[in-house]
């Protein structure tokens, strides 16, 4: 996808607040069962509210990178096996027990009881049912695999079906009371996102998806909700695509964020993508101005706060503004039709110029950054000033790309379905039945 991902430090966000991106982005068939066009309307399914369906996919999620233990309560002890055996065994754990996991050089270790293996040996669990075993507190659906990363840290990776998976991801990234149609909007869209991250950056790794902002947020069952699993298996199997010039349908990343802040932006101007039409920027004037953050500022910032804050970015990521000098000003290079900013040109008083997109602007100036001096979007103003830069007329929370979510929600309140909710928000997309 054109950019590396935002810095890890990113400065914390609710949960809808913005999407991450990751390499590789480019249309892809979805490469699953033979897709339906379906018409508005056409979105539904029989899968039971307990049950996914049998044809879903799995999405594996990268729960805890780098681990150097894991607290695991079993509440019916799982079956376990390594990577160099071929049959699974009990863990020999009793009901009820909590014990911590660690990967030592003499092999997995559950409790003082050695597993066996060695630093390079994953281990798998597989669980008597879902929700059987937590991990560090929080159960889950589906099994796990705890895969070393180097010396004794492991990854644990949490592999379910992408149903129930999603009825975690839904009310996590939609606010409770929010209406049916909007949940199931976002269940689309957000299963789209989840299939293409497969279809992609999963193909080189053993993983699919982060558990939060970088890809969506995932809490596991205890996130779960009776409105969040109907909603989600009301709509099984749907995802929204775009047709390319074939004119076959591909899924594309269908991105969403909190609010848009009345413009929206197109991901090629955010993130350098390819520009496709369901991922252009829309005038929708103040459909999301229930949102908190619909308008916003100002926010005030010393300059050398900036100046460090901008070589700090430069810093983790590589790029010139590791270099930079102190901040004289920051104007405005570039904005979109509708006048929302794409572009911004970074001055230093040294007389060196430094050029960064919207989304590149905002995880800069927010790198470890407070709440009192987040920017929640690059929809602003900026005022420079001798010794502050003032951001003021902020619009919107996160990316402004794709479905903006209190936008999605408004459409609801006013009566429309999901299907015309999520067209509304990718121009020339169609919806497809995927499984």
């Amino acid at each position: 996808m054109g950019s590396p991902p935002p810095p890890p430090n990113h400065s914390p966000h609710p949960p809808h607040a913005h999407r991450r991106r990751h390499p590789g982005f480019g249309l892809l068939l979805l490469l699953l069962t033979p897709l339906t066009l379906l018409t508005p309307g056409g979105c539904t399914s029989s899968v039971n509210s307990n049950t996914a369906s049998a044809d879903a996919p799995r999405i594996r999620v990268r729960l805890i990178p780098g681990a150097d233990s894991i607290t695991l309560a079993c509440g019916v002890p799982p079956l376990y096996q390594l990577s160099n055996q071929s049959v699974s065994q009990p863990l020999n754990r009793p009901k009820n027990a909590i014990f911590t996991v660690t990967l030592t050089p003499q092999g997995w270790m559950a409790g003082n009881a050695n597993l066996g293996g060695t630093l390079g040996t994953t281990l798998h669990l597989q669980p008597d049912h879902d929700g059987t075993v937590s991990i560090n507190g929080t159960a889950y659906r589906g099994k796990f695999r705890f895969v070393p990363v180097g010396g004794t840290k492991f990854d644990v990776i949490n592999e379910l079906d992408i149903d129930s998976y999603l009825a975690s991801v839904v009310p996590k990234e939609m606010l409770a009371g929010w209406h049916d149609e909007a949940y199931k909007a976002q269940a689309v869209v957000a299963r789209t996102y989840a299939l293409y991250e497969k279809q992609t950056a999963g193909l080189d790794r053993y993983w699919d998806v982060w558990p939060d902002t970088r890809s969506q947020v995932y809490g596991g069952i205890p996130a779960e909700t009776n409105q969040s699993r109907q909603t989600v298996n009301e709509t099984a199997g749907i995802v929204v695509a775009h047709a390319d010039v074939s004119g076959q349908p591909k899924i594309f990343k269908a991105y969403f964020s909190s609010c848009c802040g009345g413009i929206s932006q197109s991901a090629t101007e955010a993130f350098g993508d390819p520009y496709i039409p369901p991922l252009s920027d829309q005038d929708v004037h103040s459909a999301c101005r229930a949102s908190p953050r619909f308008a916003w500022g100002p926010v005030v910032i010393d300059k050398a706060v900036l100046t460090q804050r901008f070589i700090t970015f430069g810093q983790r990521r590589n790029r010139p503004e590791k270099n930079m000098g102190a901040l004289d000003r920051i104007d405005i290079q570039d904005q979109n039709r509708w006048g929302r900013p794409t572009r911004f040109l970074i001055s230093d008083n040294k007389g060196n110029k430094y050029s960064m997109t919207g989304e590149e602007f905002r995880w800069a100036v927010n790198t470890n950054a407070t709440d009192s001096t987040l920017l929640y979007s690059s929809f602003v103003k900026i005022i420079s000033d001798s010794s502050q830069i003032r951001f003021v007329e902020g619009h919107g929370w996160g990316h402004g790309v794709g479905m903006c979510q209190w936008c999605a929600e408004k459409r609801a309140e006013d009566g429309l379905r999901h299907e015309d909710i999520i067209l509304a928000a990718f121009p020339t997309a169609v919806l497809v039945r995927a499984y």
